[in-house]
């Protein structure tokens, strides 16, 4: 019977979607999938350490962290072998080290693939995730191009056997593997293998669904599969749609599509309020048609728009094919399609070809990112030598030099990471962090944020424990309650979870006055946390009184337990009222703004 995995919170935490989801619905969210059934929760890897840390608010390890306190669902990661989650080969001592403080935050499965499907570049993060005795999932490339031979997928499934791999995953980004012909790739895969094989798919109208429906006919486990909002977004294969079909056809999936529903409607609305994500149908007619990922598609189209020059798409993606073909036909996923679809858009706005090349691409031609599929072309090839000596790539910093210079920055193996794989970007982000942390002053008497999120924390280990349905303690005049879920008359309670414990506003606290100008919204804070107006110290707050609003615009940061929530605005208004000074502690339910909504923008304001 197929298994599915679920990559709903990995791909809600990476472009194109990252940020349209804030971390505490995100933590929500997995308590929910949590009791759906699922395989495994693949919830990093790839962009989603990338764009965590360009944000600057929230650790990508204190992320896995909070899922992992909330999950006895086994946990994965997507990682690109040498690449890990960047865009360039880093040194196999990274890799090892990367892979231990995954494991150790609380990664169960690491699912990895190598973008050249070249598996001698998997040697080393495998032989790191049989080291941390974790469970080890490779994935295979399916080449869009040449879908007709299932050759080269079956000489790199041969060569797996000795890296210690409980299970094979055909990767389709493109949803060129059609449906009719997936059984046969399943089972000569497993045949070659001699390991279970699974499929993620991606692939509009349907395609991604009809070959994870026949993959699955075929003995397929396990299928990757996603809630329905991001499915239909992004064209992947529906989790709810497969569980519901396996099921007809007499193949339980032990999924709760009740369960998924439940989900859904918590990524719903979130989505529905998203900026556009620019993988529009138009789009998807172009990437099937050439069997091209579509994400590489909404990168070029995006570029061309921004070079005023969104007519020359079909140019671009034909000269792409071509470049493809003389670098040796190399699969167009992250990091390596950026690197051809740059060259190809350099080829068409330049009206040359090779006479200029973007900066990775000698590195990629000359085997320095591993082995290529097929012969690079001479023409690619003399077009590197007429430049002249290619630079080798960037390496990070060894570990334990980049400890020397980082200073009092990072304080731990993890954040050393960060900062060696990501460099200014990361800095900033452990800076935020830190500056957060010291801007916090703590009376010796009085006990600090730390030490309330531990008793919190010990409050809600003896709800879970003892099985009583509250607990309350008073310390002066602080009081804190922590309960088991309220059931409420018009919605059914969701066995296991248990709510983000909120602070019992003090009875004797003076009301809030409301503002007379306006009968105002009120923004309320969702959870127990300290208060942000801005991205870091001394930066300039998000907003101001009197600002102008969209939906969807952050208003706030609220820290809590070490996690940075963005809380935004659900309707376009005025700022009127902040509520709440900066750095103060809050409570659940507390008014932290008060907007006047704005119901449509006056005509002679267009």
């Amino acid at each position: 019977m197929p298994a599915l995995v679920d990559t709903t919170i990995r791909l809600l935490s990476q472009d194109p979607l990252a940020g349209s989801v804030g971390s505490a619905r995100v933590l929500e969210l997995a308590e929910t999938l949590d009791l759906a059934g699922f395989e495994t929760l693949e919830v990093s890897g790839g962009g989603c350490f990338e764009e965590l840390v360009r944000r600057g608010v929230e650790s990508p390890w204190e992320r896995i962290r909070a899922l992992k306190a909330r999950c006895h669902t086994p946990l994965g990661i997507a990682l690109r072998g040498r690449f890990l989650v960047g865009t360039r080969p880093v040194s196999g001592d990274l890799v090892r080290r990367f892979v231990a403080s995954a494991a150790e935050s609380g990664v169960d499965v690491f699912r990895i693939h190598d973008p050249l499907n070249d598996p001698a570049n998997l040697r080393e993060a495998a032989e790191a995730v049989t080291s941390a005795g974790k469970e080890l999932v490779v994935g295979l490339l399916h080449d869009p191009i040449r879908a007709g031979d299932l050759g080269e997928l079956l000489s790199r499934a041969g060569e797996l056997a000795e890296l210690g791999v409980s299970k094979v995953v055909v990767d389709d980004p493109a949803g060129s593997l059609a449906a009719a012909r997936i059984r046969e790739a399943v089972e000569r895969v497993r045949d070659v293998s001699g390991l279970p094989v699974g499929l993620h798919s991606q692939g509009a109208a349907g395609r991604a669904l009809a070959a994870s429906i026949e993959a699955g006919r075929g003995g397929a486990s396990p299928i990757g599969a996603a809630l329905y909002p991001v499915a239909v977004a992004l064209y992947r294969p529906s989790a709810e749609a497969l569980a519901e079909t396996f099921a007809s056809l007499g193949m339980e999936t032990g999924i709760d599509v009740e369960a998924l529903w439940h989900a859904d409607s918590l990524v719903a609305e979130a989505l529905d309020e998203a900026p556009t994500l620019g993988l529009s149908p138009g789009l998807a007619s172009h990437a099937a048609r050439r069997g091209v990922p579509i994400g590489v598609v909404a990168d070029l189209a995006a570029a061309l728009h921004a070079q005023g020059r969104g007519d020359r798409l079909n140019e671009v993606l034909d000269e792409l094919v071509a470049v493809r073909e003389a670098a040796g036909w190399p699969p167009l996923v992250a990091p390596i399609g950026q690197i051809l679809a740059s060259q190809a858009l350099l080829h068409v706005l330049s009206a040359q070809r090779w006479s200029a090349l973007v900066d990775d691409l000698p590195a990629l031609l000359q085997g320095r990112y591993g082995r290529m599929p097929g012969e690079v072309l001479p023409e690619a090839l003399r077009a590197v030598e007429l430049r002249g000596e290619a630079a080798q790539p960037d390496q990070p910093s060894a570990l334990d030099e980049l400890r020397d210079q980082a200073g009092e920055i990072a304080s731990s193996e993890e954040e050393l990471l960060l900062l060696a794989l990501f460099g200014e970007h990361a800095e900033q982000l452990l800076r935020n962090m830190r500056a957060r942390t010291a801007s916090k002053p703590v009376a010796a008497d009085t006990a600090g944020p730390a030490d309330t999120a531990a008793r919190v924390r010990e409050l809600v280990e003896i709800v879970e424990q003892s099985g009583m349905d509250e607990v309350t303690v008073e310390e002066g005049d602080v009081r804190v309650t922590v309960r088991r879920g309220v059931v409420e008359e018009e919605s059914q309670p969701r066995p296991g979870k248990l709510p983000f414990p909120a602070a019992e506003p003090d009875q004797t606290a003076p009301a809030l006055e409301p503002s007379p100008a306006l009968a105002a919204m009120q923004v309320q804070s969702p959870m127990v946390g300290t208060f942000y107006r801005g991205p870091e110290p001394g930066a300039s707050p998000f907003v101001d009184v009197g600002d102008t609003v969209a939906p969807g615009q952050t208003l706030c940061i609220l820290e809590a337990m070490k996690l940075m929530n963005e809380i935004k605005a659900e309707h376009e208004g005025i700022v009127r009222r902040i509520c709440v000074e900066n750095e103060a502690p809050v409570e659940y339910g507390q008014v932290l703004f008060e907007l006047e909504v704005l119901n449509g923008r006056p005509l002679d304001a267009l």
